[in-house]
């Protein structure tokens, strides 16, 4: 038996392939057709025009409502080997979307005294996706005399999810300070979590009454892990370290005090 020529091999291969495809078309429009969209009939008792009080109450829901909230984000003990320290850090607001009412609040007490203790009462105005404008008061009270300082300031979130607060203080007899926090919440799990953070204080002129000099007053840094055992209950430990700087540095070290200190931390975090 002769072998076909390979033109008539490669000519019959490409019949087949074309006999495929049509009898493939052929039983696809064998099929039946899809059913086509079918729209729903108009309602049959249309909503009439009401006021904005009305649809929040016929739907349910107000994008505009005021809401609040209270997060105590330290509320802890410290330990650094000699006195023992209470701490605080939370805040509470109120508000909408756009504006809202302000309260920040932190401080430490040794001993059952109040060594050094801030409040700021801000009005928090949203200017981008990520940030906020605030405003407001600042009153510094413990050790020394009361101090009350106008704020201005922004809160938001940076690149790479940082959480940040800058705020610019201006006092009575020529006084000015300026704020700058820092912290990240690392999920390890969904319980588990590593929060690192660091402040920094800075004052344009000395203050002897307080303790405090000119520059870069103080730097505190911590790092906490937290167990979320909800999402508004959440105990921690950690390790938090302080270094006074400049002439509060020299201020301490005049009082046979360190200018440095590493403490160990247990708390909770609680948020409402």
């Amino acid at each position: 038996m002769r072998r076909r020529p390979a033109r008539e091999r490669v000519r019959a291969a490409a019949l087949g392939a074309a006999l495929a495809v049509i009898a493939s078309v052929v039983r696809a429009q064998e099929q039946p057709a899809t059913a086509p969209h079918v729209a729903p009939e108009p309602p049959q008792q249309p909503m009439p025009a009401m006021s904005n009080a009305d649809m929040v109450q016929t739907m349910q829901m107000n994008d505009a409502a005021s809401t609040g909230s209270l997060l105590l984000d330290q509320f802890e003990w410290r330990h650094d080997g000699g006195d023992d320290a209470a701490v605080w850090e939370g805040e509470a607001w109120y508000g909408d979307d756009y504006d809202k009412l302000w309260l920040r609040t932190e401080g430490e007490r040794l001993q059952g005294i109040t060594e050094d203790a801030r409040v700021e009462l801000l009005w928090d105005r949203i200017v981008s996706r990520w940030w906020s404008l605030q405003t407001g008061a600042r009153e510094d009270f413990g050790d020394g005399p009361p101090r009350s300082w106008a704020a201005l300031g922004v809160q938001g979130l940076a690149p790479y999810w940082f959480e940040v607060e800058a705020t610019a203080y201006a006092g009575d007899a020529g006084r000015t300070a300026a704020r700058v926090k820092i912290e990240y919440d690392l999920r390890l799990t969904q319980r588990l979590v590593v929060q690192p953070e660091a402040e920094a204080n800075l004052y344009g002129k000395a203050d002897p009454a307080r303790q405090l000099g000119a520059g870069l007053a103080d730097l505190d840094m911590g790092l906490r892990l937290r167990y979320e055992i909800r999402r508004e209950f959440a105990p921690y430990l950690g390790v938090a370290w302080r270094r006074l700087c400049g002439e509060t540095a020299a201020y301490a070290r005049a009082q046979n005090l360190g200018a440095s200190e590493l403490q160990w931390v247990a708390g909770l975090r609680l948020w409402f």
